[in-house]
């Protein structure tokens, strides 16, 4: 077969193969490319791994429509794609309204714009207006979203209002297991991926505070978390800042509003506390620091307590390490949550 195209429409075709994300397309595309090389359809149909009958369909797709209908990807049906308005009223339809299957959002296309898409064009289509396919996350059913509206127009106002030497503290527990959990991650189809665990539930109980201005990190492990513990992380901090005040945020653990721990600070002026509002973890920024722990340890293995605990430790002793990452993580550019 003698070369059919020109070089202006192999550079389109070439240009469009880069950029077209559905292998039908593509194959189409390259197909009419070998065949402008000189290739016959068996030969063309082993290398694209489909059958002559269809290779021979899309030259005849070529002759017909030419460069422009070849490269066209076709993700929808006869009845064409959704104009710009209704691209807009879809995006807010699926962010006020959850489908757990791409064909519900197909049938409701059809219902509501009289537009056919396939499975396939759908989820291109959802994609490219900037939809994903990922897990909901749970809230507590209790949550208050006026109250954190509150809260974080008074942080505002704190970080405004504060002299050069006051710094802000988020305070937060956590209870790192010595044991390992499952986890998602990319294995090859067929295989297995195994972790080693532990028999025990023995766990550290970490107290820590954050200073975003700073990025100074305090975390103490305790026998257990109660108003004792919370003294000692009050007194680290006040050596660690030896000037201005020191705003504690917290949340409402029954420890942090003890008559024990109001009497103790009546001896410490200069720490004030700030409580979150209930059920808010979304607003205690330290709770991305002990996820970020929980990701680099994962799958880590540790025979022994003891070893488990150390190595813990050593983490967040030596957290700049990590100073890159956390940088970007460890911002008050609070998690907005709808109900």
């Amino acid at each position: 077969m003698q070369e059919f195209l020109s070089e202006e429409q192999i550079a389109i075709l070439r240009e469009a193969h880069y950029s077209c994300r559905l292998r039908k397309s593509a194959d189409r595309i390259k197909a009419v490319l070998l065949l402008n090389d000189g290739f016959s359809y068996e030969k063309v149909a082993r290398i694209l791994m489909l059958d002559d009958i269809t290779i021979r369909r899309y030259e005849k797709q070529f002759e017909s429509v030419g460069v422009d209908g070849l490269i066209e990807c076709r993700y929808f049906g006869r009845h064409g794609v959704l104009t710009k308005v209704q691209e807009m009223g879809l995006i807010t339809h699926l962010r006020n309204h959850t489908y757990q299957t791409v064909k519900e959002i197909v049938v409701y296309a059809q219902k509501h714009y009289r537009k056919s898409y396939s499975i396939e064009g759908m989820t291109h289509l959802l994609h490219r207006i900037g939809f994903v396919y990922k897990k909901t996350k749970q809230i507590p059913g209790k949550v208050n979203l006026e109250k954190q509206e509150i809260f974080k127009k008074e942080y505002e106002q704190l970080k405004q209002s504060k002299k050069r030497n006051d710094r802000i503290y988020f305070v937060d527990a956590s209870h790192p297991q010595h044991n390992n959990m499952p986890f998602y991650g990319w294995i090859y189809k067929g295989e297995t991926k195994t972790i080693k665990a532990n028999t025990g539930r023995r766990r550290l109980n970490l107290n820590g505070a954050l200073n975003l201005e700073d990025m100074a990190i305090t975390v103490l492990s305790e026998k257990t978390i109660d108003t004792e513990a919370m003294k000692r992380l009050v007194m680290e901090i006040e050596k660690k800042q030896t000037k201005g005040k020191i705003h504690l945020l917290m949340d409402n653990a029954s420890y942090n509003h003890s008559y024990e721990l109001q009497d103790f600070l009546k001896n410490h002026k200069r720490v004030h506390i700030t409580y979150l509002p209930p059920y808010s973890p979304n607003l205690n920024i330290i709770e991305r620091l002990w996820k970020f722990f929980h990701t680099k340890h994962r799958d880590k293995y540790f025979e022994k307590f003891k070893e488990f605990e150390k190595e813990v430790l050593y983490f967040f002793k030596h957290i700049h390490h990590y100073d890159a990452e956390l940088k970007t993580l460890l911002t008050d550019s609070f998690q907005k949550i709808s109900v």
